[in-house]
Protein backbone atom coordinates (compact mmCIF):
# COMPACT_ATOMS: atom_id res chain seq x y z
CA UNK A 1 0.00 0.00 0.00
CA UNK A 2 1.50 3.46 -0.73
CA UNK A 3 2.48 5.90 1.71
CA UNK A 4 -0.61 8.09 0.18
CA UNK A 5 -2.98 5.24 1.11
CA UNK A 6 -2.02 4.99 4.26
CA UNK A 7 -2.29 8.95 5.09
CA UNK A 8 -6.05 8.84 3.25
CA UNK A 9 -6.99 6.10 5.12
CA UNK A 10 -5.46 7.28 8.64
CA UNK A 11 -6.90 10.43 8.37
CA UNK A 12 -10.18 9.34 6.83
CA UNK A 13 -10.45 7.10 10.09
CA UNK A 14 -9.88 10.03 12.32
CA UNK A 15 -12.62 11.69 10.06
CA UNK A 16 -15.16 9.02 10.29
CA UNK A 17 -14.63 8.73 14.33
CA UNK A 18 -15.57 12.58 14.72
CA UNK A 19 -18.20 12.18 12.25
CA UNK A 20 -19.97 9.26 14.20
CA UNK A 21 -19.00 11.45 17.36
CA UNK A 22 -20.72 14.28 16.18
CA UNK A 23 -23.86 12.48 14.79
CA UNK A 24 -24.55 10.21 17.61
CA UNK A 25 -24.46 13.35 19.92
CA UNK A 26 -27.15 14.83 17.36
CA UNK A 27 -28.91 11.96 18.17
CA UNK A 28 -28.92 12.63 21.74
CA UNK A 29 -26.21 11.03 23.17
CA UNK A 30 -24.53 13.83 25.17
CA UNK A 31 -20.77 13.45 25.31
CA UNK A 32 -19.04 13.91 28.77
CA UNK A 33 -15.43 16.14 29.17
CA UNK A 34 -13.41 13.44 28.54
CA UNK A 35 -15.34 12.24 25.72
CA UNK A 36 -14.55 16.05 24.36
CA UNK A 37 -10.70 15.87 25.22
CA UNK A 38 -10.99 12.67 22.97
CA UNK A 39 -12.05 14.49 19.80
CA UNK A 40 -9.30 16.88 19.42
CA UNK A 41 -6.54 15.09 18.62
CA UNK A 42 -8.58 13.37 15.82
CA UNK A 43 -8.99 16.99 14.75
CA UNK A 44 -5.69 17.55 14.77
CA UNK A 45 -4.73 14.07 12.90
CA UNK A 46 -7.17 15.19 9.52
CA UNK A 47 -5.08 18.23 9.49
CA UNK A 48 -2.03 16.74 9.76
CA UNK A 49 -3.41 14.21 7.18
CA UNK A 50 -4.75 16.98 4.74
CA UNK A 51 -1.06 18.81 4.92
CA UNK A 52 0.42 15.66 4.13
CA UNK A 53 -1.97 15.00 1.46
CA UNK A 54 -1.32 17.85 -0.35
CA UNK A 55 2.39 17.24 -1.21
CA UNK A 56 3.97 19.11 1.35
CA UNK A 57 6.22 16.53 1.75
CA UNK A 58 6.88 16.82 5.39
CA UNK A 59 8.52 13.92 6.47
CA UNK A 60 7.46 14.16 9.92
CA UNK A 61 3.72 14.58 9.34
CA UNK A 62 3.21 11.35 9.25
CA UNK A 63 4.95 10.81 12.33
CA UNK A 64 2.96 13.92 14.15
CA UNK A 65 -0.42 12.18 12.79
CA UNK A 66 0.68 8.80 14.84
CA UNK A 67 1.47 10.82 17.78
CA UNK A 68 -2.18 12.91 17.38
CA UNK A 69 -3.83 9.23 17.32
CA UNK A 70 -1.65 7.83 20.33
CA UNK A 71 -2.96 11.24 22.14
CA UNK A 72 -6.84 10.31 21.65
CA UNK A 73 -6.22 6.67 22.51
CA UNK A 74 -4.19 7.30 26.19
CA UNK A 75 -7.15 9.52 26.95
CA UNK A 76 -9.70 6.95 25.55
CA UNK A 77 -7.66 4.20 28.04
CA UNK A 78 -7.74 6.72 30.51
CA UNK A 79 -11.27 7.42 29.92
CA UNK A 80 -11.99 3.56 30.11
CA UNK A 81 -9.71 3.64 33.15
CA UNK A 82 -12.27 5.58 35.15
CA UNK A 83 -15.10 4.09 33.67
CA UNK A 84 -14.31 1.00 35.14
CA UNK A 85 -13.80 2.94 37.91
CA UNK A 86 -9.97 1.30 38.24
CA UNK A 87 -8.57 4.82 39.01
CA UNK A 88 -10.05 8.53 39.75
CA UNK A 89 -10.78 11.20 36.94
CA UNK A 90 -10.92 14.84 37.08
CA UNK A 91 -12.97 15.82 39.63
CA UNK A 92 -15.49 18.36 37.53
CA UNK A 93 -16.15 15.73 35.05
CA UNK A 94 -17.38 12.33 37.94
CA UNK A 95 -19.42 11.75 40.86
CA UNK A 96 -16.72 12.18 43.49
CA UNK A 97 -17.46 16.09 43.51
CA UNK A 98 -16.67 18.81 42.31
CA UNK A 99 -19.98 18.72 39.56
CA UNK A 100 -21.92 21.90 41.09
CA UNK A 101 -18.86 24.24 41.14
CA UNK A 102 -19.49 27.41 39.09
CA UNK A 103 -23.13 26.89 40.08
CA UNK A 104 -25.05 30.06 40.83
CA UNK A 105 -28.37 30.50 43.27
CA UNK A 106 -30.13 31.03 40.60
CA UNK A 107 -28.99 28.04 38.36
CA UNK A 108 -31.33 26.31 41.28
CA UNK A 109 -34.65 27.91 40.76
CA UNK A 110 -37.08 26.85 38.67
CA UNK A 111 -36.47 27.18 34.75
CA UNK A 112 -33.27 26.86 35.32
CA UNK A 113 -32.58 23.19 34.68
CA UNK A 114 -34.67 23.40 31.51
CA UNK A 115 -32.00 25.77 30.27
CA UNK A 116 -28.85 24.10 31.61
CA UNK A 117 -26.91 21.68 28.99
CA UNK A 118 -27.17 18.16 30.61
CA UNK A 119 -24.11 16.82 33.25
CA UNK A 120 -22.63 13.86 31.82
CA UNK A 121 -20.27 12.16 34.19
CA UNK A 122 -17.44 10.39 32.99
CA UNK A 123 -17.27 7.75 35.58
CA UNK A 124 -20.54 6.84 34.44
CA UNK A 125 -19.95 3.69 32.13
CA UNK A 126 -22.33 3.25 29.55
CA UNK A 127 -22.61 0.45 26.92
CA UNK A 128 -22.18 0.95 23.40
CA UNK A 129 -21.64 -1.55 21.13
CA UNK A 130 -20.81 -5.58 21.83
CA UNK A 131 -20.69 -4.28 25.89
CA UNK A 132 -18.08 -1.60 25.25
CA UNK A 133 -18.27 1.76 25.70
CA UNK A 134 -17.54 4.96 23.42
CA UNK A 135 -14.47 5.95 24.81
CA UNK A 136 -13.67 1.57 24.62
CA UNK A 137 -14.12 1.98 21.24
CA UNK A 138 -12.16 5.21 20.46
CA UNK A 139 -9.60 3.17 22.18
CA UNK A 140 -9.43 0.06 19.85
CA UNK A 141 -9.50 1.79 16.81
CA UNK A 142 -7.09 4.93 17.42
CA UNK A 143 -4.63 2.10 17.88
CA UNK A 144 -5.39 0.80 14.74
CA UNK A 145 -4.84 4.34 12.93
CA UNK A 146 -1.67 4.70 15.13
CA UNK A 147 -0.53 1.62 13.06
CA UNK A 148 -1.65 3.05 9.96
CA UNK A 149 0.29 6.39 10.47
CA UNK A 150 3.47 4.57 11.37
CA UNK A 151 3.30 2.50 8.33
CA UNK A 152 2.45 5.41 6.08
CA UNK A 153 5.53 7.40 8.13
CA UNK A 154 8.25 4.19 7.58
CA UNK A 155 6.92 4.83 3.82
CA UNK A 156 9.72 6.49 1.58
Amino acid sequence: MTRTRLILLAAGGSFALLAGAFLFQALGWAPCKMCLWQRYPHGAAIGIGALALLGLGWRILPWLGGLAALTTAGIGMYHSGVEQKWWDGPASCTASGGALDGLSGASLLPGAAAEAPALVLCDTFTPFLFGLSMANWNTILSVGLVVLWLMAARRA
